[in-house]
């Protein structure tokens, strides 16, 4: 079995944190399927040795299905990946009872009879209005399917997001359509506003399909699988380059229809049928009985309460740690959550991880290895940076040469000085004369708001403060010993805590990537000075 939706592959998503790298929406097609209970998922390597095009991204699903019957065990999904699918689907079919919600929908009858025959046709009408566009609205300005004349109060059973959908659109219908609803204060505005633009999902339904029932080859020849055939012959030139709407084309493409209607399609029950018409033919072939839909509605059933719509800060906060704690290691939460240290490190393992225009990865175990230095490259690195090349492109000495007017015999004799002098430098006297560069920048830097605005370390590191005094050289007087390095952690907890403060309980930068790594931040309950007290 295969189970997808618009999203593709959408249980995959559950197991995201958990997926191969290779696997992704582009190749992911027919290599994802429950068999025998259990996720299978097929490699790349295993379809590359099947005689197929190797240009494509997906097996077909003859392929797939031959590799699953005779070599299943070699595909079964890893553990953690099962894991986090069976999770996410555990306690399914019965737990959908759970995620529906009943309103009151004052509703044109033939909508009723309709919902009676298909209840889950409800889904694409609340698609249908809540993608709207201005050309979808044109027909909602006549209703010739459902015109608002004979209306009753019916129960309309949702899921809460398509109810969500519907409830939350502010939506004015067009005066010429009829549809007219009452004020606010009325008892019954929201069945009418619900009913409203359900009536006009419905409308936009019907009017993107033929007025006329469409006969079998036309239905056959408009469904996905038909798309996918033809992509398919394309991809193998089976039009031979021919023009698309010639002659020959043509011939070749009825030909491929002919073939595609007699040995690829299953019985008529199998092709897929627009909502639009399936609704044109339920209305054609069921009795709309008026008189008894009003009966029933003098004596409906009460409506669920939608209270659960709004939600407290709090409430949302907890939502997502108990969803982030499912695909978290287990983890003692009290002790992590007002660790410090832990903010620092965490967000040091999350910078040290790869990051593309795709995302970033994170950090989920502490035992992985770290991010390596090759000191050679680094060295040549610096070697082209501070080498010969940087006399040249120093826009300084640009500037002098343009004011004092050089000989070209000085520059060439300058060049020539400058390269042998640069051929003699060791790469160790390069990052030693980098670092006192580094060093000197710093004094400069120290009295300044720059270095001011950092926290240093404590006064009592002072083996660390010889170091910087022996490096700096007998020039730095008495500068050095207001030189004290900085320290990193704390203006790093310190930054982060002031960007969580600023955030005032919304979602962010701060809480988001310190939240999908484990790591919570206490309740800002005071201004930023105590939080940097207590953090000191």
């Amino acid at each position: 079995a295969r189970i997808d939706d618009n999203d593709g592959e959408f249980l995959l998503i559950e197991a995201a944190d958990f997926l191969p790298k290779w696997l992704n929406p582009e190749n992911s097609d027919n290599r994802v399927f429950f068999y025998k209970g259990e996720l299978h998922i097929i490699p790349l390597s295993e379809t590359e040795e099947q005689e197929c095009d190797l240009s494509a991204a997906s097996p077909t699903i003859s392929q797939a299905l031959t590799l699953l019957s005779s070599r299943s065990e070699e595909f079964l999904a890893a553990e953690p990946i099962r894991t986090a699918v069976y999770k996410r689907i555990s306690g399914y079919p019965e737990k959908i009872q759970a995620s529906f919600h009943r309103a009151h929908c004052y509703l044109p009858a033939g909508i009723v009879a309709v919902l009676r025959q298909r209840p889950s046709l409800v889904a694409a009408a609340v698609q249908a209005f809540y993608l709207r566009d201005p050309v979808d609205l044109r027909a909602c300005r006549s209703f010739q399917t459902f015109p608002p004349d004979e209306r009753v109060m019916t129960v309309v059973t949702f899921t809460k997001c398509l109810y969500a959908q519907l409830v939350q659109q502010k939506f004015v219908p067009d005066r010429r359509s009829g549809y007219t609803l009452p004020l606010p204060s009325h008892p019954q505005y929201k069945a009418h506003e619900l009913g409203m633009k359900l009536a006009h999902g419905f409308e936009i339904l019907c009017s993107k399909c033929s007025k006329v029932s469409p006969d079998s080859k036309r239905n056959v020849l408009s469904g996905p699988l038909w798309e996918r055939f033809l992509s398919s012959l394309k991809e193998k030139n089976y039009f031979k380059g021919e023009m698309e709407g010639s002659a020959k084309y043509l011939e070749l493409l009825h030909m491929a229809e002919d073939y595609f209607q007699q040995s690829v399609t299953k019985p008529e029950s199998s092709v897929e049928v627009s909502p639009g018409d399936e609704i044109l033919t339920l209305l054609q072939t069921t009795t709309i009985d008026l008189k008894e839909f009003e009966k029933e509605a003098a004596c409906l059933p009460p409506e669920d309460d939608d209270s659960w719509l709004e939600i407290t800060p709090d409430d949302l906060d907890q939502m997502l740690k108990e969803a982030r704690n499912e695909s978290l290691p287990s983890s003692n939460e009290e002790e992590q959550k007002y660790d410090l240290e832990a903010v620092a490190e965490s967000m040091k393992a999350f910078v040290s991880k790869v990051s593309t225009h795709e995302g970033a990865e994170m950090p989920w175990s502490s035992d992985e290895s770290h991010v390596t230095f090759d000191v050679d490259s680094f060295t040549k690195a610096l070697d082209r940076i501070l080498g010969a090349d940087s006399e040249e492109l120093d826009s300084d000495d640009l500037d002098e040469e343009e004011e004092f007017d050089f000989s070209d015999e000085d520059d060439e004799d300058l060049d020539a000085e400058n390269q042998r002098q640069d051929q003699k430098v060791s790469p160790n006297e390069l990052i030693g004369s980098l670092k006192s560069y580094m060093n000197e920048m710093d004094r400069e830097l120290a009295h300044t708001n720059v270095g001011k605005s950092f926290t240093t370390q404590q006064k009592g590191a002072s083996s660390v403060n010889a170091t910087m005094s022996q490096n700096a050289g007998p020039d730095s007087g008495a500068e050095d010993t207001d030189l004290t390095p900085v320290d990193v952690d704390m203006n790093l907890v310190a930054n982060l805590l002031e960007s969580y403060s600023a955030q005032s309980g919304l979602a962010g930068p701060t809480s988001n990537i310190l939240q999908s790594m484990g790591v919570y931040l206490p309740e800002n309950a005071d201004h930023m000075g105590s939080n940097k007290g207590a953090t000191k």
